[in-house]
């Protein structure tokens, strides 16, 4: 791409801003790529130093790369901001004269930039500030246990392994504690935002949201609505299973069980309770090294991501984990806290699925196709790899186990599986209600909203005593709201991933015994069909094309639940 000067771009903008609706027939496809190569120019470095400030945040907790994101955040908005960009943008996509797919695909993805920045600068600037204050003290916030500190990390191994009760609730409580620490902030933010959907003639934010992601909330009303009924059943059966193991355990009554019994501070993960714990299995191991040797056998090499990432738990760092692409040219991070546990073998799997969709796109790809044709595609890969921590036949390939040990493992690690995406859904189904609900009225009683939902979706009891805003602490209500559904996307479409290369790339009849290991056709396929055309279409158009048919849910149904 041929460097262009920033007045060059500030000419090109307001050229259009005077003639794209009074000289229609003037529009070429010449003048939408200036348009274009003008925007990246000024873009893309403050994209880059966006994205490294952002990683010295997350891995520092200090105040001063927060303030310096928020400055950049705040610059690259206002660009998308501008009111001329915004109308050439608008028109050009809507004028039928662009018929270069590329360069329309590029129009769109620029017109989903522009339109929620369509604001004025005093309130995006409180939006943008805002929001860096929270995410700043959520990231360096400890909860405490009895006056002690203690990092999520702590809090995950008390969940997962201690049997007195009280200590349990302790921890889940700590768990919660940022939730409280945040809300009013929280809230204040749910509201500016509100204010800026309303000016672009959005019903919410979260509407506004739906829509600049391509998605219609109509068809996701119908897609949860669907797998509300579908998992209901299934749902009630397992927990019913479940409840009297957990029971047993603690020395109550399953009719006792309270959410901090759960193994998880959400109950979005499955206790590993059945006959076999899996942690048992990476004890002592380095799932890092394991995840490094897996990806290499598929001809998906990480070795460059792992370099350059952050993997291990200390003071004021992001305590969860995240992939990182800085700059769509190659350098892609992962950060994560490490423990040699089955939550951190899939936790690690899945985020270098995440870093692999970002180093494999292609690289003749114009700068803005160079990210996933969608969030969830990426969720969907990320997914497709994380599954594989309790694949028995893929434990026995990457930990030299015997064909008795795998069989051991088999017949607990299909029920984990089934029961883990049953699980998932029934909880995504309350992320995906309760923002919805949380936009359409941020003035309600959100803290008895949240476990009346919890309640309907996951069978859970609520606490004794008065709700509070323990809910806030779901680290997605803050760094990527209006975003869970998406997961729950990724969910299906991995399972769409999975029945294709199943039966089409490795021609097999079923998955039997399939460890999904050592085979380099997965990972030229994924290169080819997914990774490769990054956004150049349409997500559905995408996964159309990788698949042989548009997103469906019935390959998660045949796989999960009938």
């Amino acid at each position: 791409m041929r460097k262009i000067s920033p007045v060059f771009a500030v000419c090109i903008l307001l050229l259009f801003a005077v003639g794209c609706t009074s000289s229609p027939h003037n529009l070429t496809e010449s003048q939408s790529q200036q348009f274009i190569n003008a925007h990246v120019a000024r873009v893309e470095p403050l994209s880059r130093q966006a994205n490294l400030t952002y990683w010295d945040a997350a891995t520092t907790g200090e105040s001063r790369h927060y303030q310096k994101l928020s400055q950049i955040q705040l610059m690259i908005r206002k660009m998308l901001a501008s009111p001329q960009g915004y109308g050439f943008v608008k028109y050009a996509r809507g004028s039928g004269q662009v018929k270069d797919p590329v360069l329309a695909r590029q129009l769109d993805r620029l017109y989903y930039g522009y339109l929620p920045n369509q604001i004025e600068p005093d309130l995006m600037g409180k939006i943008v500030a805002l929001d860096t204050k929270i995410q700043k003290q959520y990231n360096n916030f400890r909860g405490t246990i009895e006056g002690e500190k203690v990092t999520m990390s702590d809090i995950y191994t008390i969940m997962t392994t201690e049997e007195d009760c009280r200590t349990r609730e302790l921890a889940w409580k700590a768990s919660k504690q940022v939730g409280n620490a945040i809300i009013s902030d929280f809230l204040a933010l749910v509201r500016l935002r509100n204010q800026a959907a309303k000016k672009l003639g959005f019903d919410n934010y979260h509407t506004l949201t739906i829509v600049t992601g391509e998605q219609s909330v109509e068809e996701l009303d119908r897609i949860f609505d669907e797998l509300d009924r579908l998992t209901a059943g299934p749902f009630a059966r397992l927990k019913d299973e479940l409840d009297a193991i957990l029971a047993k355990s603690y020395g109550i009554a399953p009719g006792d069980l309270m959410p901090w019994h759960y193994h998880d501070p959400f109950f979005q993960r499955t206790p590993l309770v059945y006959e076999l714990d899996l942690d048992v299995y990476y004890k002592g191991r380095d799932v890092k090294e394991l995840a490094e040797k897996y990806y290499a056998g598929v001809g998906l090499p990480v070795d460059d991501i792992l370099a350059r990432s952050d993997l291990y738990d200390r003071e004021d760092k992001y305590p969860h984990a995240f992939s990182h692409d800085i700059d769509r040219s190659g350098d892609v991070r992962i950060l994560c806290n490490l423990q040699n546990t089955e939550r951190w073998m899939e936790t690690i799997l899945h985020e270098l699925g995440h870093a692999i969709y970002s180093k494999y796109h292609d690289p003749k790809e114009p700068w803005l196709l160079r990210e996933p044709a969608h969030s969830f595609t990426t969720e969907a890969v990320a997914m497709f790899f994380g599954r594989l921590s309790r694949n028995a036949a893929w434990m026995q390939q990457m930990l030299g186990l015997s064909d008795a040990e795998r069989l051991k493992i088999k017949a607990v690690s299909d029920k984990y599986l089934r029961f883990q995406q049953v699980l998932f859904t029934r909880w995504a189904l309350v992320m995906y209600n309760f923002e919805k609900q949380l936009y359409a009225d941020p003035d309600q009683d959100l803290n008895t909203l949240w476990w009346d939902l919890v309640e309907e979706y996951q069978l859970l009891k609520r606490p004794p005593g008065p709700a509070d805003a323990g809910w806030a602490s779901k680290l997605h209500f803050t760094t990527a709201p209006c975003y869970y559904h998406n997961y729950m996307l990724g969910e299906l479409l991995a399972s769409q991933l999975h029945h294709h290369i199943v039966r089409k790339v490795l021609r097999l009849r079923s998955d039997e015994g399939l460890s999904y290991t050592g085979d380099k056709r997965i990972g030229d396929y994924l290169r080819k069909k997914v990774l490769g055309p990054g956004a150049r279409y349409e997500w559905n158009e995408m996964i159309r094309r990788a698949t042989g048919e548009p997103l469906t849910p019935k390959y998660f149904v045949e796989q999960f639940i009938e």
